[in-house]
């Protein structure tokens, strides 16, 4: 420990390690590719310089495999992770070792194995981890089986690979032990700094840069919710983990800044392309374009932060900038009245919540966090279902894996189990998905053959071949988060090195892997469009559904804190509007994976789109009402009676409508009429703004309630 401390002593000294180690530890990604491929050089350099290039290799594979299912979990549970890990791999490539004399009995058990495998994964993430790196050895195993020595290798080789990994990022997270929940709140700050710049283009704008603006915010958002889930799912592993949540209270904080940011970024005041044509407005908005793009800038500096230990410093900017936009709307005399002023206030908070950071994490409550309380068992059960979404992918993975074990059986293809290899990457539980995976698996592998061919007769020699495996390998990692393409390429390029060690035949072995790459690729998309393909127009209705009442809940809790705060943690506000979010981001999901679908199936792609659109806007209306729950200047209760009357008209939407639900939109529109009377009389406490959220709310859920009236997707079908 003392030698570590004169080392770390003698290194802070020099003038070149600061800039290094920030950018060292300022790449999740790099950090990741750097781990993976120091582990795969430990394992495959001494046995190859020893000639004994199978076992290397076959250890090298084990990593690569154990790296892949790599979980963002506390070191309890990341050591919980491996035990299962090297069990499973160990189970899953002896009986490959065990079946391959018996290849109907191996076809058969391939199937079985992979339905099991897949509805354990749907336990939980460190369960999905787990069994999709079996599956993965499982074929590593199949493909590697004539070239090992003896039968018993593999099993040992490929879990030992992946025991040594384990360990190795094991004692590098015990040195930061805190380095996975940097990492993911780092990640969302990114994405959160991505929507605030792209949504600073709203101001100003017309309606036509608008509606494209809006369209990019939606996706945006459904990034950066997912990197909102996968925050929560990582200070879960940590909270479950820990006896005393002291020392996790700093993280928790930055969560709850985080959501609340996303909230009041994602919440929209009026209509920006109307305010645009007035010149004193416009003048306003651009100044509020900018300071959101020094927010933007603001949230990725906080997220450098967060990955190199750097402490964060609040740009003077955001400040003066903020200051400008004030004295500028007292210059024009813009008060409380005017639409503006309360999208200045959201902007105002969010920077004193970013300044007042490190007063946040004193706060004295510790926030909870959402938990599936379902048992294992319980949650099993819930997957036995042919309605269930995982249970049918599994069975069609499952079919396309003994399809494909069969044409390599049946024809006799020389590594005829690259099939089944591709099938497991290509074949996802949606058409759009796997059509998108397949044109990337295609053109990356064959990208890959050309260029590792090529590179290849340059270096010839072990040693260029095995820096070519090296390289290849630290260039998947690094791609695979950002473009799976091009990870693609990079992945072809490493097997061509790999199999070149062994046997000298990785330029052989390029075109038949080229065709088999066709080949399960092809059975993937087959496969996906005859069972179960799951067609969005027929999605549609239960996605709408869903989105009305999870957007009615949220209006409910945004209610019920205008009518009474909370004191303590607010959980169930926090629920309410993630499960909102969510199915406004299934939704434009739906929609977006439509685009792919055969044009037969794309009937309800205009009036999806409209729905998506207006829903998506009902929920920014929503999260600006939400955002200033908190203001003391308001007067809470004349906001009340007119938001439940508007609340009970979007409880009762339905797909198809009710009936009954037309004489609630003329009682809705009347309310709406009321409401923008008492707006330009100006008689309310609470300065019109409020009240001029509502009637944005009430028309979009009109709006909403119109367009979804003719919906009717099974005439469509």
């Amino acid at each position: 420990m003392k030698a570590t401390n004169k080392i770390d002593r003698w290194l802070s000294l020099q003038p070149w390690y600061e800039p290094l180690r920030r950018e060292f530890w300022s790449k999740p990604d790099r950090l990741m590719a750097a781990k993976a491929t120091i582990a795969i050089a430990m394992l495959t350099i001494p046995f190859i310089i020893a000639g004994k290039s199978f076992f290397g290799v076959t250890l090298g594979l084990g990593a690569l495999a154990g790296a892949l299912s790599e979980t963002d979990d506390h070191p309890k549970g990341r050591v919980k992770s491996l035990l299962l890990k090297v069990v499973s791999f160990g189970v899953s490539s002896l009986a490959v070792a065990l079946l391959l004399p018996y290849p109907l009995l191996l076809g058969l058990g391939l199937g079985i194995s992979t339905v099991g495998f897949l509805l354990i994964g749907g336990l939980g993430e460190r369960y999905r981890g787990v069994t999709f790196g079996a599956i993965l050895v499982g074929i590593y195993a199949m493909l590697g089986a004539e070239m090992s020595p003896a039968w018993y290798w593999e099993p040992i080789l490929l879990s030992s690979g992946a025991l040594f990994y384990g360990l190795f990022s094991l004692i590098l997270l015990y040195y930061r032990p805190w380095r996975l929940l940097e990492e993911q709140l780092a990640r969302g700050f990114n994405a959160l700094s991505s929507y605030l710049d792209e949504k600073a283009n709203l101001f100003p704008s017309d309606e036509k840069i608008q509606g494209e603006v809006r369209n990019k915010l939606a996706l945006l958002n459904v990034k950066l919710v997912g990197s909102l889930d996968r925050c929560r799912e990582v200070m879960r592993s940590y909270a479950d983990a820990l006896k005393d949540d002291e020392p996790l209270r700093p993280y928790l904080q930055y969560f709850m800044l985080l959501q609340s940011l996303h909230e009041r970024a994602a919440s929209s005041h009026e209509r920006y392309d109307l305010l645009s044509q007035d010149p004193d407005s416009r003048e306003m908005m651009e100044g509020i374009g900018q300071i959101l793009h020094l927010l933007a800038q603001a949230t990725k500096q906080l997220a450098n932060s967060l990955l190199t230990g750097v402490p964060y410093r609040h740009p003077v900017s955001l400040n003066w900038s903020i200051k400008a936009l004030q004295d500028k709307q007292v210059l024009l005399n813009a008060g409380d009245d005017h639409p503006l002023s309360l999208l200045i206030r959201n902007l105002t908070r969010s920077n004193i919540a970013l300044q007042r950071l490190n007063d946040e994490n004193q706060r004295s409550i510790t926030p909870k966090l959402a938990k599936d309380n379902r048992s294992l068992v319980q949650r099993l059960k819930d997957q036995l279902s042919f309605q269930h979404p995982r249970m049918r992918h599994a069975i069609r993975l499952s079919i396309c894996f003994m399809i494909g074990f069969a044409i390599s059986e049946g024809f006799h293809l020389a590594k005829g189990e690259w099939i089944v290899l591709t099938s497991l990457f290509v074949c996802q539980p949606s058409y759009s998905e796997t059509r998108r995976r397949l044109l990337q698996r295609v053109m990356g592998t064959l990208t890959g053959v050309i260029i590792g061919v090529l590179v290849i007769q340059i270096l010839p020699t072990v040693t260029g071949q095995l820096l070519l495996m090296l390289a290849s390998a630290f260039a998947f990692f690094i791609w695979l988060r950002r473009k799976y393409s091009t990870a693609v390429v990079f992945i072809t390029i490493f097997v061509l090195s790999v199999f070149n060690l062994i046997s000298q035949q990785g330029g052989a072995v390029m075109l038949p892997r080229l065709i088999d790459t066709i080949i399960g690729s092809a059975l993937a998309i087959i496969t996906v469009r005859l069972l179960w393909p799951d067609w969005q127009h027929k999605r549609l209705p239960n996605l709408l559904n869903t989105a009305f009442e999870k957007n009615a809940a949220y209006f409910q809790a945004i209610i019920n804190e205008y009518n009474q705060a909370s004191t303590g943690d607010d959980l169930d506000y926090r629920i309410a509007r993630r499960q909102a979010h969510r199915a406004d981001n299934a939704l434009v999901l739906a929609w977006q994976d439509m685009q792919l679908e055969p044009r037969k199936h794309q009937q309800l792609r205009e009036q999806s789109f409209t729905l998506t659109y207006l829903n998506h806007a009902l929920l920014s209306y929503l999260s600006a009402l939400g955002a200033h729950r908190e203001q003391s200047d308001l007067n809470a209760r004349e906001l009340i009676d007119p938001a439940t009357k508007i609340l009970k008209v979007l409880q009762l939407a339905r797909v198809p409508m009710p009936t009954h639900l037309y004489e609630k939109e003329a009682e809705l529109t009347q309310l709406l009429t009321q409401l923008r009377d008492k707006q330009k009389k100006n008689s309310s406490q609470l300065s019109g703004h409020p009240i001029s959220l509502l009637i944005n709310i009430g028309e979009l859920g009109l709006k909403l309630l119109q367009r979804a009236q003719p919906f009717n997707p099974t005439k469509q079908a």
